[in-house]
């Protein structure tokens, strides 16, 4: 029975009580008779009363013989007896008058439960919601927020820069609209398909608007609602998310996170069957359990596929798996157009310099790199947002706020200029290296105290062994600045150093780039999209692991020879650079010519 029927006979019921409290009580008034104390002493006399009940405060009876209404019965209100006496003495009429304690009687009893009910609703109901425990009678009910077709009003139009994903999902679309067509040569569209990509690329957004697409109820939920301390609790939800989705069929069924729910159950030897694991089950039951034919469609989405159980990806329940990746070049470009709708922008600004500028920015970052950029022309009072606005929004996003309130020596000023010098010098004089697009020894973020950004020309995919080595050359320019001009180190290479090291393990565990250790990977990469590392190192001798060690440290301290040499052969340039810099603060290849790209200077020389 469902829960619309229920309250019908909750109030099926309550009116019948109400109609049989009104009849008792009318059929009480119309045969009892209210009478004074007086008149029945008189009636008393009169041995007109056949018996008579006596309570506390009032006296009930029979007539004898019924009076000239019809009424038979009588009551009257007790009063003490000597009064009585003394009052027939002088033939006074009386009555005894029972002070009402309704109010107070009702009182009693409803303050007591009015207070426990506020300290249900004001403490117990609160704490246990923060504990998440919620209502006992609907803690295994799906937490899920149900949109109807007129609620979702994303298009695929909305999503810009992942063709490729919106291309697999249109069959889907096609799918819920009309599944008799698209069923009539036999196939029917996949149980489940999972979103995979790096965060902010527009996971929950794509799926959105998959629902607008068809136009039908959209089943939205995160993975970490199923779970809570109560055991069996998840696996109720499940079942309950599936069966509300039937129900409403054709639709959709959208978990986010899918990975709080679907991590890889444990294979030791002790075995666990915690929470996590039943609501698992419970999914991989209901996705073998129902029918696709039938309209209901399972999106997941999650930025951690490597560690979701194998058991949710075989074929049949999450069969089909669509990357959702940071957009290249002409998808930022896409992404930007559709942002900028919201914003007055420049006419002059160009927006395909902006999505060179910005390469590895997720659909997210451009969000936000677009509302920094109409924040900071907000501030300075501008008409519209231009290309400076763009520029200086990058630089937040990527490097952090400027803390112009961060007082450097000047020693250390000209220790950050000579560092930040080095490094665009390096970058500029070989061949193949990302352009300098600004040097800056303004402080920002939480560390830098200073930085140099380069500008990729173009999205790239494969990098040679040339190009790995430049990188680390350009990342050891800054300290090989610094031991040329103050013949000592310091510690603001920490962050180059880290990364250096980074690349020189990948070319020689990853990449078999060592000719000595031979065409071989010695670390696996598993997929991984939070940028965090996620190898795992193969099992090697420890005569194998030295060489390892030995040809890391020899490929850091070869791109660090690399660096200084070319720093010294421009030693001119690298004090006049580092000098302007501490003048101006920020510098850019107009600035100061020498930063510009080694080919560009060279075209320039040819062509005058």
């Amino acid at each position: 029975m469902d829960k619309k029927h229920q309250i019908n006979l909750w109030y099926a019921f309550i009116a019948m009580m109400l109609v049989l409290m009104f009849q008792s009580w009318w059929t009480t008034y119309k045969n009892v008779e209210p009478i004074p104390y007086s008149q029945f002493e008189t009636y008393l006399k009169d041995k007109k009363i056949e018996s008579i009940e006596v309570k506390e405060n009032t006296i009930q009876g029979k007539f004898k013989e019924p009076l000239k209404d019809g009424r038979q019965y009588f009551v009257t209100t007790r009063v003490e007896i000597p009064l009585a006496e003394e009052l027939t003495k002088y033939d006074v009429k009386f009555e005894g008058i029972v002070q009402s304690t309704f109010l107070k009687d009702i009182l009693s009893w409803v303050l007591p439960v009015l207070l426990f009910f506020g300290l249900w609703m004001f403490i117990i109901r609160r704490f246990a919601e923060k504990q998440g425990i919620g209502g006992m009678m609907t803690v295994g009910k799906s937490k899920a927020k149900v949109y109807v077709e007129t609620d979702v009003d994303v298009r695929f139009k909305d999503v810009a820069g992942v063709d490729e994903a919106k291309r697999e999902l249109k069959e889907v679309v096609d799918f819920l609209k009309d599944p008799k067509s698209y069923g009539r040569l036999g196939a029917h569209v996949p149980k489940g398909i999972l979103l995979v990509g790096p965060p902010g690329t527009g996971k929950t957004l794509l799926a959105r608007a998959v629902a607008g697409e068809a136009e039908v109820p959209f089943f939205s939920i995160s993975g970490s609602e199923f779970v809570e301390m109560f055991v069996g609790v998840g696996a109720a939800r499940v079942r309950d998310l599936f069966d509300q989705a039937r129900k409403s069929a054709p639709a959709i069924i959208f978990i986010d996170e899918l990975d709080a729910l679907g991590r890889a159950r444990s294979s030791g030897p002790m075995g666990t069957n915690d929470e996590k694991e039943q609501t698992l089950n419970q999914l991989l039951t209901e996705l073998d359990g129902f029918d696709p034919s039938s309209g209901i469609i399972l999106l997941g989405a999650t930025n951690r596929p490597e560690i979701l159980d194998p058991a949710l990806l075989r074929a049949g329940r999450f069969d089909r798996q669509v990357l959702v990746d940071k957009p290249d070049k002409s998808g930022r470009l896409a992404i930007l157009e559709v942002h900028v709708k919201k914003i007055k922008l420049d006419p002059s600004t160009d927006l395909e310099q902006i999505a060179q500028l910005t390469a590895g920015f997720s659909g997210a970052d451009l969000a936000t790199l677009v509302n920094e950029a109409a924040l900071l022309a907000t501030r300075r009072n501008a008409d519209a947002v231009t290309l400076q606005d763009f520029n200086e929004a990058v630089e937040r996003v990527v490097a952090g706020l400027e803390k112009r309130s961060r007082i450097l020596s000047e020693k250390e000023r000209r220790t950050v200029a000579f560092h930040e010098m080095g490094h665009a010098l390096v970058a500029a004089n070989l061949e193949g290296c990302d352009p300098v697009h600004k040097i800056s020894i303004i402080p920002r973020g939480i560390g830098a105290l200073g930085y140099t950004m380069q500008r990729p020309t173009e999205d790239r995919f494969l990098l040679s062994t040339q190009d790995l080595e430049n990188r680390m050359a350009v990342l050891m320019g800054g300290r090989a600045a610094e031991e040329i001009i103050f013949g000592e180190i310091s510690t603001g290479a920490s962050d180059d150093l880290q990364k250096v090291t980074e690349v020189a393990r990948d070319m020689v565990m990853r990449y078999g780039m060592d000719t000595d250790l031979g065409n071989r990977a010695y670390s696996t990469q598993r997929q991984n999209f939070l940028g965090q590392p996620a190898g795992d190192v193969a099992e090697v001798s420890p005569e194998t692991q030295r060489e390892i060690d030995l040809s890391i440290k020899s490929r850091v301290e070869a791109a660090f020879t690399r660096a200084k040499e070319l720093l010294g052969g421009h030693r001119s340039e690298l004090d006049e650079g580092a000098e302007l810099l501490l003048s101006k603060e920020t510098l850019t290849d107009q600035d100061f010519p020498a930063i510009k790209p080694i080919a560009e200077r060279r075209e320039n020389a040819a062509a005058e």
